[in-house]
């Protein structure tokens, strides 16, 4: 059956992820700068934070759920978790002090819609022409520049043809074996028979694989999501809108699942002890999406009021991705589909105001992959530059992402007990958000990776 064409592909390359984790280690680690000890064990080379207590000490330090600044700032870490903080801690006679000078400390930044699978390109021909192997490569590198400029934490919005492989990238980052942030991954994204990312548009007689798992029913969705549920995946993401179009100013959006559809795959992650976030444009997927009790809706470029009201209701947050729709609007093939691109930008920021405007709950998410890694605060930027207060976006970010990461109280802030996942940025962000974009230092779970 067509939807099981996309697991054939992902089986044929799963006994080589492995030997792909171990060459790609030698790329990821050049630029690594780490103070933790380094346990050898065979071919893996273990990053576990040290046996000793580290205070960080910097002229600020952001409380981001009450925006206040206590300066200077310090924070106290033992092991992976934070044990203090404040304007002055403990110091302990085995503590190793790190100054950071004239910066802020806050909370490692979160990405809620990445995908390390995915690079700057013709998106659709990277699964045709690059096999999965060298794009898990690829992955590990992704995952080093993200966590390099900041982001401790990202959720993997699907790897776009790569089946499962993120689950081998997933858990190399959490047995220390590369460098990366916290991921939570998805599999394949599910959508529909001739849906968003079926290959449409290809020679029918090549039977081109697409970038996402099939399911046209509820049994299929359930069957789906169980399968990818033993392959790893920590969450569900499904498609909910496919072809978007913006023509004399008015927008539309396919949906593709129908409310009792997307309530099922709900109701069976939930029973899995998971969430469902989805790829949603418009009206009336959008609907159907918080009716059903979605974890997220994602790209959210309209919404309607009784929309808003749901997930104002249910506290479901939109993550508009403004990074990716400009960078398409900047690098369009050509004038006719740049000036379309824009149409498309300048209506998503119109509607955005209004979503604001509704107060209804925002995640940072950037969708980067198809532009670089490692410049996602972009996103971050622009969602000040169209409405957002800098502490808003921060909130957004840390204490909406920590949620919809499924790690509320385990990050998003400096906390004790919070795992030690902090970073560094010059000046103070509440007066200019880019500094974001100028992370200085990056510690995850107590380890140092960038000073």
């Amino acid at each position: 059956m067509k939807w099981y064409y996309s697991r054939a592909m992902k089986n044929h390359c799963r006994f080589i992820l492995s030997l792909v984790l171990l060459f790609a280690f030698s790329f990821t680690t050049a630029v690594i700068t780490a103070s933790a000890q380094m346990m050898q064990t065979g071919w893996e080379r273990t990053y576990a934070p040290p046996d000793y207590p580290i205070v960080l000490h910097a002229a600020r330090l952001l409380d981001v759920a009450s925006g206040k600044i206590a300066s200077p700032g310090e924070v106290l870490v033992r092991s992976d978790k934070i044990a203090e903080v404040g304007q002055s801690v403990t110091h302990p006679a085995d503590a190793q002090t790190i100054n950071l000078g004239d910066t802020t400390l806050i909370p490692g930044l979160i990405d809620a819609h990445v995908h390390l699978f995915l690079h700057p390109g013709n998106e659709g021909l990277q699964t045709v022409v690059e096999s999965a192997s060298q794009r898990a490569i690829q992955a590990t590198l992704a995952a080093r520049d993200d966590l390099m400029a900041g982001f401790t934490a990202e959720r993997d919005m699907g790897t776009e043809g790569a089946g499962s492989a993120d689950t081998a990238v997933r858990n190399a980052i959490n047995r220390g074996e590369i460098p990366g942030p916290r991921m939570r991954m998805s599999g394949m994204a599910i959508s529909i028979l001739g849906g968003h990312e079926d290959a449409v548009g290809f020679n029918p007689a090549q039977h081109v694989l697409g970038n996402a798992d099939y399911a046209n029913t509820i049994d299929e969705l359930i069957e789906t999501i169980r399968e990818q549920h033993k392959e790893g995946s920590d969450f569900v993401k499904i498609y909910e809108t496919g072809r978007d179009t913006l023509r004399d100013g008015k927008f539309s959006s396919q949906y593709q699942y129908t409310e009792a559809q997307l309530s099922a795959a709900v109701q069976e992650a939930a029973r899995l002890g998971t969430k469902v976030g989805v790829h949603c444009n418009g009206e009336p997927g959008a609907l159907y999406a918080a009716q059903a009790g979605v974890e997220s809706i994602d790209h959210a470029t309209e919404l309607s009021d009784e929309t808003m009201r749901i997930m104002r209701e249910k506290d479901i947050p939109a993550v508009p991705t403004f990074a990716i729709f400009e960078y398409f609007a900047d690098h369009a093939e050509n004038p006719a589909a740049a000036k379309s691109e824009h149409a498309m930008f300048d209506y998503k920021v119109a509607e955005f105001k209004k979503q604001l405007a509704a107060r209804i709950p925002f995640a940072v998410g950037s969708d980067v992959g198809p532009f670089p890694h490692g410049t996602q605060a972009r996103e971050l930027v622009l969602m000040v530059k169209y409405g957002m207060t800098p502490l808003q976006a921060l909130q957004a970010d840390m204490l909406e992402g920590a949620k919809v990461l499924m790690w509320q109280g385990k990050i998003g802030e400096l906390k004790p007990g919070y795992f030690a996942d902090i970073v560094a940025v010059p000046g103070n962000p509440l007066d200019d958000i880019s500094v974001t974009q100028k992370v200085s230092f990056v510690m995850k779970g107590g380890v140092v990776y960038k000073q």
